[in-house]
Parts: structure tokens; sequence; C-alpha cells
């Protein structure tokens, strides 16, 4: 198509294209909607792996805070741009326009996030549709322009602003930018700033209407978070286990209360079971069958609870298996039907554990596929699960009815995984040191059920992931993949908010020594044990690096 200079320009309609019925046309995306409720946006856009010379001034910013630091900003500048077909609202030429989309550099510094700006940002979010949307309507205020806000906000503030007890305070800071950005009429990108987000839709009474909408939450000093149907949590849970869940009406059916409830039940219930199990008493499996006797809401929460069970139980056998004089066979097939039970437990734990049992028993070739699924599964939409912020805000990132609790956990959360002192035959030599990290006097103050941190080998899941692709990639000679894992943990230590940090350091010093890179190893070990100076497994290791080096040197005499 041709411009008013003559210029041959791509037309960016969908000219021509026949959309299938279950699509429905948006702007630039096609939306397709799903009986569950779901719906998914499909965008045409072409990839420019240029950085936009408008977009210059952003690489070059001036930061007094160091946000978003300069390696993010080298690595967002490599990530490249998308050309979306959409133009301006109000542009005579609009058909002609395309948009310049940087969502890879959005998405790495939203997961440059602390767990207090995650949180701020989610109840950003939240607050938008509960008080905001409804009074204005759903495409004044959006989601991209919280983002926008927060994106702002980080930039301009020091890092000792966003702490837990500061939440409200950056909330409100939140809100008052917005509403000084509506005052103004102007939203800037914050990679563009002279493209105006609010231009052809924020104005008039609209403009006003919203602006007094956020001037009444800034008054009211938060105290409208209580009208959010998240903080019901505990009249949830208490019906939740007195009726069936599908009489649950649909505001207290929220699936945020709902997992938020039972993944920090879980965390309790499973420190006794495996308790229990770590002792021997529960190695028959029909005590799993007593979960199924339960009414709807507990099946679930059970349904949950015994996939994790039969991870750990099967583990458990191939490691009594394995203890024996020879190898039991019969039970080894036993525990591999437990652990592939325990493979559907969440997105990650319960399969790693069965793709690190293959990998012991030298099938890399099947532990390779259940890694590449794992990670193929594992979005952004992802929840990690830890034991001191399984019931904050942070991990309310999905909302559906139609879906089951159990299968909302087995879709959008991944747990820890944990090895227990009686699985040590089947713990990878790597995570081994880790039921060892508290010897002697310190035993004693142990709580026997709940300090199970002391005497397990618990891990990230996503470092986990990691590191047994690199295990994977080491047995299999495939250098370029194995360097590319390795850049994966080293990545995950360093941006992820972990909640096993001194763990993963450990393994990463496990992998940089398989790799000959042994000063780096004994750095990362140091770290490790600066990061966590009593019960750490990295003084074992560091033992290890002395006792090897004075071999050395007592071979040379």
């Amino acid at each position: 198509m041709l411009d008013a200079y003559g210029r041959s320009v791509l037309y960016n309609k969908h000219k021509g294209v026949k959309l299938d019925s279950a699509y429905t046309l948006h702007g630039p995306a096609n939306t397709k909607y799903y009986s569950s409720g779901f719906s998914t946006d499909t965008v045409i856009a072409h990839r420019a792996l240029s950085w936009p010379y408008m977009a210059l001034e952003w690489i070059k910013r001036k930061r007094n805070h160091n946000w978003p630091s300069q390696e993010t900003i080298a690595v967002i500048q490599q990530s490249g741009t998308l050309l979306v077909p959409v133009g301006q609202p109000i542009s005579p030429e609009g058909h002609l326009e395309w948009r310049i989309s940087l969502s890879y550099g959005e998405k790495i510094l939203v997961w440059q996030f602390s767990s207090t700006q995650y949180k701020c940002y989610v109840l950003l979010k939240m607050i938008n549709k509960y008080f905001i949307q409804p009074k204005v309507g759903d495409n004044m205020l959006t989601s991209y322009h919280c983002k926008t806000c927060m994106f702002y906000l980080i930039e301009s503030t020091p890092a000792t602003l966003w702490q837990p007890q500061n939440l409200l305070t950056c909330i409100e800071l939140c809100l008052k930018k917005l509403r000084t950005w509506v005052e103004e009429g102007n939203c800037p990108n914050y990679f563009i700033p002279e493209e105006n987000m609010f231009m052809g839709k924020v104005y008039g009474h609209i403009q006003s209407n919203l602006a007094n909408v956020l001037h009444d939450l800034i008054r009211q000093n938060g105290k409208y978070l209580t009208g959010i149907p998240i903080f019901k949590i505990g009249q949830n849970l208490i019906r939740a286990c007195q009726s069936p869940v599908t009489e649950i009406d649909n505001e207290q059916n929220h699936f945020d209360s709902t997992l938020v409830s039972v993944s920090f039940m879980l965390l309790s219930i499973k420190a006794v079971w495996f308790k229990l199990l770590e002792t021997g008493i529960l190695i028959n499996p029909l005590i799993l069958e007593m979960m199924s006797s339960f009414n709807v809401a507990r099946q679930e929460i059970c349904t949950i609870l015994r996939s994790f069970c039969c991870s750990s139980l099967g583990s458990y056998l191939a490691s009594k298996c394995c203890q024996e004089d020879g190898i039991d066979q019969e039970g080894l097939d036993m525990a591999h039907e437990f652990l592939l039970l325990g493979s559907h437990s969440d997105v990650a734990s319960g399969k790693l554990k069965l793709a690190a049992f293959y990998l012991m028993q030298n099938n890399v070739v099947t532990a390779e596929s259940i890694l590449e699924h794992i990670e193929k599964n594992y979005t952004f939409l992802v929840v990690s699960v830890d034991s001191e912020t399984t019931n904050d805000i942070v991990h309310l990132r999905i909302e559906d009815e139609n879906l089951s609790t159990s299968e909302l956990v087995r879709n959008y959360y991944a747990f820890p995984v944990p090895y227990l002192p009686s699985e040590i035959c089947c713990t990878p030599r790597a995570l081994i040191p880790e039921t060892f990290r508290t010897t002697g006097s310190n035993q004693s103050s142990q709580d026997p059920y709940f300090d199970f941190r002391q005497s397990w080998a618990v891990v990230d899941p996503k470092l986990y992931l990691h590191f047994l692709e690199y295990q994977c990639y080491h047995q299999q000679y495939k250098f370029r993949q194995k360097m590319a894992a390795l850049e994966n943990m080293i990545w995950v230590i360093r941006y992820e908010d972990l909640e096993y940090k001194d763990t993963a350091l450990n393994l990463l010093a496990y992998c940089l020594k398989q790799e000959g890179f042994l000063v780096a190893a004994y750095k990362v070990l140091f770290m490790s044990v600066k990061l966590r100076n009593h019960n750490n497994g990295a003084k074992w290791q560091i033992g290890c690096f002395i006792n090897t080096a004075f071999r050395c040197l007592g071979g040379r005499h």
C-alpha cells in the first residue's frame, strides 16, 4: 500500500485474514475463548533485533538508584523489539502505523522485582480490578498502566523503600503517581516517554471520573484493601473444611484464597508426614488409600498431599532397595511406580525427583525428556512456594474458578524438592552433604517435627531443574547445552528470590568443580558460608577440597 508520500508501506490490518469462529478480533490481537473461562491472545508481530533510536534515551537515562542495573539494561537491549500492527487511536494514518513493543524487556524487568515490589504490583492490579474498573470501565486504566507506574517508581526510589513494612506506603505512592498522570492526561511509556499511553482514551469526563476515583482511594489510607475477596482467607478455609467445594459461592471459592490456604497447610502437614516416613512407619502403601474417604474439600487437599507423599515414598523405597545386599529389582519397580504417581504433584518437584531417579539409573534420555517437559511448562505464571511466603499475596497470579484446587496446584505451583536422610541412596551426590548440615550439639536444639530444614536436603525447584539439566548434558558430553544450563543456574541464583540460596550455591560449586573450575567453585562455597555460616553443607565440600589438596601435596614428597 502507498502512503501520502508515495512510499510503499505495510498495511497493519488483518486484511483478507479469515478467523476461526472461536476467535474474536481485539485491536492487533486474535482472542480465543475457552469453555473453562480462559482466553488467549495471539498477536502477529515482526521481530526487530536492533534497538529503536526513539528508545535510546532509556539506555542512557541517568538513574540515581541503579535500577535497572547496567547488566540488565544490556540484556534488554540485546533482546530486541517487536513491531505490532496497531496505530495511534486518533491518528489519520492509524491504519499504516505499527507500534514498537518492548515486551521482552518488560518481562525481564518484572523478573527483577523483589518480593515486596511484586506484592505491590499484584495488589495494584487487584485495586484496579475491584475498585477502579467497575466505576470507569475496563479499558481506561489497565494492568499495563500499573506495570509502567511500577517501573517508574522503582527506578526513582531507593531499594530501602521496598521493604515489607512499607508495602502500604508503596501502594499509596503508585496511586498518587497514577493520579498525577490522569490529571495531566499523560501516561509516558517507560521505554519511550514521548509516547502517551492515555492518548485517545483518558480525556473529558472519563479523565475527571478516574482522577476522582483515585483521589478517593488515596484518602482511605488503605482501608479499601479489606474489600478485596482475597483477604477473606480464614472464612474460606473454615467453610471449605465444613462443606463440599461445589457449595461455596463464586466469590468465596476464589482460587487465590483457597490455594494460599492449602499451600500453607501443606508445608505443615508434609513435615509431620515425612518425619513418620523417615522412621519407616509408613512404608505400607495402603495408608495412602485412607485419604479417599473424606468429603470433596478434604479430598482436594489430600489429592495434593498424596502426590507429594508418593514421591517421597518412592524415593524412600528406592533407597531402601539399594541399601540391601544386591539390588532388589522388584522393590525398585514398586519405587518407580510411586515416583510416577508423585510426578503429578505440582509443576516441578515430583517430576524432578523422577528425573533424578532416572539419571541415577543411567537412563539419561528419559531424564532429559522429563526435564524438557518441566521447562516447557515452567512459565512466568508458575509460583514458587517457600515456607515464608506461602500465604503472601506475591503468589496470587492466577484466578480461575473452573479448576479444582489440586489442578491449580498441579498447573501453577512449584514446591521445593526435599530429600530425607532415609532417601540417602536415592539422593544425588551433590545434595548428600546437605543432609549432614547439622551435627553434634546442634541436633539437640531441633524441633523433632518441624525443623526439617536442618536435616533434609531441600532445593528450590527452578535451580534444581537447571542442575539436573547440567548433569544430563555432562553425561552426554553436550558441551554447549551443559554450559547453557550452568549459565541458567547462575542467572537463577543472581536474580531469583530463592528460599534455599545456600544450597543453590553449593550445587553450583559442585558443577563448577566438575568442569575443573576449582578456584571459582571454592569462591562460590565461601559465598555460601558467608550467607549461612551455621549448618551449611558447603563446609563438607570445603573439607573435601582441603583433604584433596593435602593428598596432592603429600604425593609430591
